[in-house]
């Protein structure tokens, strides 16, 4: 009888295709954080660069960080684009991305959905949701962890630390 060996399964197919190479999302976030600082350091243009006769203008440092940002980026970008020993291994397999869409997907709609509802309702759908869909969990556990949260967050924010934070028509109905 022959010995038997550690035999790695076959993998699906598609499942873990590539998506895009590491040298393109270095190119493509170099580029999203040059644009961030170029829009830090104009804005701090706006309100002042400067030294003042009791110290620096209120945008002195952050134009300096912005340029400290937008001269780091435009290297990474530099050299992601002319060097010759760029990253141009797989940057996600399919699978993994799939797996961050899963989470992107309903945190973007959470946020959507504060504007309307304010963050407390907003919250308590989301965590709600979670619970149930990636937790696996029933309603009846869900249901009572993210109606007590968002309680808890309302009392620590709200009542203890006096922060008001977006309301909805909710809070509105009881006079928050």
């Amino acid at each position: 009888m022959a010995p038997e060996h550690d035999v790695m399964p076959e993998a699906v197919p598609g499942e873990d295709q590539s998506t895009v190479t590491t040298r393109v999302m270095e190119l493509v976030v170099a580029a999203v954080l040059m644009v961030l600082a170029g829009v830090v350091m104009l804005d701090s243009v706006r309100v002042g660069i400067g030294w003042a006769f009791d110290g620096p203008e209120a945008g002195y440092f952050p134009f300096y960080i912005g340029l400290i940002m937008f001269l780091a980026s435009a290297v990474t970008f530099g050299v992601n684009l002319i060097g010759r020993n760029a990253d141009t291994s797989n940057f996600v397999e399919r699978s993994a991305l799939r797996l961050v869409i899963k989470v992107l997907v309903p945190t973007v709609v959470y946020a959507g959905v504060m504007y309307f509802l304010g963050i407390y309702v907003a919250s308590a759908i989301y965590i709600c949701f979670f619970m149930m869909w990636l937790g696996k969990y029933s309603i009846r556990k869900a249901a009572p962890v993210a109606i007590v949260i968002p309680l808890i967050l309302f009392w620590l924010f709200e009542i203890a630390f006096l922060i008001p934070l977006p309301k909805g028509p909710l809070e509105a109905a009881f006079g928050y």
